[in-house]
């Protein structure tokens, strides 16, 4: 339960006895289930209007991806990579370039068009 042990969870318990009294407890007990209640509910209307927003190409799409620390667990360290090829598949030949020779003083280089 949240990372707490039994010893913490009647701390808190004995605390919240004694700032809100034997009478209010119950009262801010269940104000602050209502409250987490109405919290979570939010949370997941914002994540269905996200989806429907998003359109059908993102339905599988989840929030918790665009955590650094998640979104680094599921596409750089997993390997899965193998996975996901047929058994044909060869990687692709490295393209050859050849040595490009030096200009000497004064010569113009070529112009590409197409770089610019």
């Amino acid at each position: 339960m949240f990372g707490l042990g039994w010893f913490e969870v009647v701390a808190l318990v004995v605390i919240a006895l004694l700032v809100f009294g034997p009478e209010k407890l119950p009262q801010a007990a269940s104000q602050a289930g209502r409250t987490l209640r109405n919290l979570r509910r939010m949370a997941n209307n914002a994540k269905e209007d996200l989806r429907s927003g998003l359109g059908p190409e993102f339905q599988d799409f989840d929030p918790a991806d665009l955590n650094p620390r998640n979104f680094v667990k599921k596409h750089l360290l997993s390997d899965d990579d193998d996975w996901d090829r047929p058994a044909n598949h060869q990687e692709p030949a490295v393209p050859v370039i050849e040595p490009v020779s030096e200009l000497s003083y004064g010569e113009i280089p070529p112009y590409d068009h197409e770089a610019t």
